[in-house]
């Protein structure tokens, strides 16, 4: 902000150049990206409206969060590299799919590999 103003007088100042403010009230604040979140809980929001766009200013606790992806497998999936792989035992089956986050062909060469 600019030292020594009123906030009262600034907000009169952004009227008259076409700028409106405006609290938005939340909890909580959430930025998600491919591989983390960002929280920001007991968030304080201003947004700020000019020349037709809307831009937000938020203040609060950041908290940093690595995002863990949830790879969904199938019965199907397992008894595909079961067969492909030649395996016999569901879990190694199983943990290759983990391993390879559901990658059905990384997850075959990867038992396929371990036996040569």
């Amino acid at each position: 902000m600019i030292p020594n103003i009123d906030p009262k007088q600034l907000k009169n100042m952004m009227a008259k150049m076409g700028i409106k403010s405006s609290e938005v009230p939340a909890r909580r604040v959430v930025i998600e990206g491919d591989d983390k979140e960002i929280v920001i809980e007991n968030p304080q929001i201003l947004a700020i409206e000019a020349q037709g766009t809307v831009s937000f200013q938020i203040s609060g606790n950041i908290i940093e969060k690595e995002k863990k992806t949830v790879v969904e497998i199938t019965e199907d999936d397992i008894k595909t590299v079961m067969e492909q792989a030649g395996v016999s035992d569901r879990q190694s089956a199983l943990n290759a799919l983990q391993e390879t986050n559901g990658d059905i062909a990384e997850a075959i060469m990867k038992l396929k590999g371990g036996r040569s």
